[in-house]
């Protein structure tokens, strides 16, 4: 027999985890449009956030945190990098934010993509602006060397 959904109603309170906000990985990231689930602008937004990081960052915070292996309905890829869905506590019982400074789910979003790239795991990717041009001598010798091997 099929789980019956449960249907929202007004006597839960704030503490319960249905009436906690939902945070997926697509609505901080940079690379996806508008149409197609971020939102924040996309000068704030993350390239690639995943679940774990959004997670240590609202743990960082103080903030209470669920985490949910569900899938974003307009995610095309099925793959585990896309998996994971938050529950954030934002209220209390009475309805007041439990932290007047993240009043909203925007301020609480605003504030995961400004702590993502300061993360440790953040810090040593590749890729970045900074490190790009300096290390861009290197792959290419790498590559020369490569080549000369499959002749």
């Amino acid at each position: 027999m099929l789980a019956q959904p449960t249907v929202w109603s007004p006597d839960k309170n704030h503490s319960d985890r249905e009436r906690w906000i939902c945070i997926y990985p697509a609505y901080l990231n940079s690379k996806k449009t508008i149409k197609e689930g971020r939102r924040v602008p996309k000068d704030k937004a993350v390239e690639n956030p995943t679940h774990q990081e959004i997670r240590d960052v609202l743990s960082a915070t103080g903030m209470k945190v669920g985490v949910e292996n569900k899938l974003y309905p307009r995610e095309r890829s099925k793959e585990m990098l896309y998996r994971g869905r938050l529950r954030v506590q934002l209220k209390d019982d009475q309805g007041k934010p439990l932290d007047p400074a993240f009043p909203t789910r925007e301020s609480v979003m605003l504030h995961i993509c400004s702590m993502i790239p300061k993360l440790k795991a953040r810090q040593g990717k590749p890729g970045s602006d900074q490190s790009g041009p300096s290390k861009a001598s290197q792959p290419s010798t790498s590559s020369k060397k490569k080549g000369k091997g499959r002749r």
